[in-house]
């Protein structure tokens, strides 16, 4: 028999020619809807193209003499685990995700392996030798299979159990035992369970090991969102009252939440003890991204320290820390001088205290209250009630109208301007939000700051009262507005509620 009659038998026995139009119509089905498991056909096509190879050999060895069984046997055992393979393309990567229906990854490994397991049985049958035979009827041979397969059946069976009870899924974020590696769970196979962890690490884990692990599946709770609580510690100066401490830092996290913070349960802070030379408080908070865990604690802890500066508690100084300044009346007497002449200076670019006279500023710049905020931070809510002004030192900050999506900026205020003028003079809920764009500082002056100097020299209000007239004329042109009163009436509208806002006979 010639070479191409050897092939033409081969073909006419269907091997390889009808499993072209298969390979191909499933490659162009993940193409065309799972684009990204093309990489699951190349096993397939390396053994369809051996099969090919093994047909052309024994085409060749068929044309020469020589007996062509064993390569015709290899040749069907590449053809049908191409098959295996394709079809297990097809259904568990093609139609049943289509249908919704979705196989976990261990049981198509079983499955394709029980599969390619009977076509080497098929064919070992066919070429004359059975696989099942010299196994039963070796106990040597089954002695020592069995103990080479004594880990890979556990972790088969510990892949099994994880899939069947749900204890872990794809997407759990764990805990390996005590001090054991942390991270994502990214998939789960017959033989491990591969965890990515937050330092960009993939982790595998056999499943006997995992079976045999406390494992502790971070932020699930039954019947609540997936959150995790996240604590750090804070060491406060002990000479200020831990209501205090709590207070300024719940006030904070709890007005103006960080991203991926909870803001249900809300932030806790806990009393939890006194060292020698400072206080040490607990603050928790429930994190709702669990990948992003370092940068949210730092930015609560950012905001925990501004609202600390904010209330004038200072944290903690060690006990061994040794101070070699020697602080003098001269020295304190300097530093009193410089920081009254940056407030005076800051007070000097605001034209709201213009009317006011050199002693009167010096009064006002004695008493203003330093009140620093974080980048991000809100420091005023739109129709919150308010009785304070705050001078901007150094940073930036912008004014939005409108609250959530509908929040628009109308302007961003810098060193030496001001906000909240109304609510200090009137007691008005305030008509904007400022957020901080940068780190801010600001002077902070209330009511009773302004109380003693309008008191003395009631005039005063007459002359604020038309820089607040323009001011307000300005914002309701920003808002769109038109003005439904004149700048005069408005002017005398303001006086009235100014001497009324103090106390002042009118």
């Amino acid at each position: 028999m010639s070479f191409f009659e050897s092939l033409a038998a081969y073909a006419r026995a269907g091997h390889v020619v009808w499993m072209a139009p298969a390979w191909l119509a499933v490659t162009l089905a993940v193409k065309r809807w799972t684009p990204e498991a093309r990489r699951r056909v190349w096993p397939s096509t390396v053994l369809l193209i051996l099969a090919a190879l093994l047909v052309l050999w024994g085409a060749t060895a068929d044309a020469l003499g020589y007996d062509d069984q064993p390569i015709a046997a290899a040749a069907l055992a590449f053809e049908l685990l191409a098959v295996v393979g394709l079809a297990q393309v097809a259904a568990f990567t093609v139609v049943l995700p289509r249908i919704g229906v979705t196989v976990p990854r261990i049981l198509v490994d079983i499955a394709t392996g029980v599969a390619s397991v009977v076509v080497l049985i098929v064919v070992g049958k066919r070429a004359g030798w059975s696989l099942a035979g010299l196994i039963t009827t070796s106990a040597v041979l089954t002695a020592v299979i069995g103990f080479s397969l004594q880990d890979t059946l556990g972790n088969l069976m510990g892949g099994l159990a994880l899939q069947a009870d749900s204890s872990i899924k794809v997407g759990d974020w764990i805990t390996l035992g005590p001090g054991g590696p942390a991270g994502r769970v990214s998939e789960i196979r017959w033989r491990y369970t591969a965890i990515e962890t937050r330092a960009w690490e993939t982790v595998i884990i056999p499943n006997s090991v995992l079976m045999k692990s406390q494992v502790t599946v971070q932020g699930r709770r039954a019947g609540e969102p997936l959150q995790l609580r996240r604590a750090f510690e804070l060491f406060v100066d002990f000479r200020t009252a831990p209501t205090e401490v709590i207070a300024a830092v719940l006030r904070e996290l709890g007005s103006d939440p960080v991203p991926n913070m909870a803001t249900t349960p809300a932030p806790q802070v806990l009393f939890t003890g006194i060292r020698d030379s400072y206080a040490v408080y607990t603050v928790r908070y429930w994190l709702t991204d669990l990948a992003l865990d370092d940068s949210t604690d730092s930015a609560v802890r950012i905001r925990a320290y501004f609202a600390l500066r904010r209330a004038g508690i200072p944290l903690s100084i060690p006990a061994q820390a040794l101070f070699v300044t020697a602080e003098t009346e001269d020295r304190r007497a300097r530093k009193h001088d410089e920081e009254l002449a940056r407030r005076r200076a800051a007070l000097a670019r605001v034209d709201l205290f213009a009317p006011l006279g050199a002693d009167e500023r010096a009064t006002l710049a004695a008493a203003l209250r330093p009140t620093p905020f974080a980048h991000g931070e809100v420091v005023t809510h739109e129709g919150d009630p308010g009785d304070g002004l705050y001078l901007i030192t150094t940073g930036t900050a912008a004014v939005q109208l409108g609250v959530g999506e509908r929040a628009r900026e109308i302007a961003r205020l810098g060193p030496g301007q001001f906000f909240g003028e109304m609510s200090l003079m009137t007691g008005a809920a305030r008509s904007a939000t400022v957020v901080a764009i940068t780190d801010l500082e600001c002077y902070c002056i209330d009511k009773a700051v302004f109380q003693t100097l309008i008191a003395a020299r009631p005039e005063i209000a007459d002359q604020v009262a038309e820089v607040l007239a323009a001011r307000r004329e300005a914002l309701e042109s920003a808002r769109g507005q038109r003005a439904a009163t004149s700048r005069a009436e408005v002017q005398a509208d303001l006086v009235d509620r100014i001497r009324g806002f103090f106390g002042l006979r009118r």
